[in-house]
């Protein structure tokens, strides 16, 4: 499943920690951030539940920038 999300984020660097961060979350198979856009695409993987996952992902991506937002 694929879900777009609306982000706020302040910079492209910063973008790009949000893209880590989501990737490397469980349940994520692929996450890419559209800095121009301000969007986050998500592919979940096989039975992945996207409101637990998302949460997940909102979690790590405020480890890495903490100013961040995914208005999930």
């Amino acid at each position: 499943m694929k879900k777009t999300y609306k982000i706020e984020v302040d910079c492209a660097n910063c973008a790009n920690k949000m893209e880590e961060a989501a990737k490397n979350t469980a349940g994520v198979q692929e996450a890419t951030v559209n800095f121009m856009a301000l969007k986050m695409i998500v592919v979940f993987e096989e039975g992945a539940d996207p409101d637990t996952v998302m949460k997940e992902v909102l979690k790590n991506c405020k480890k890495v920038e903490d100013d961040c937002e995914i208005y999930l």
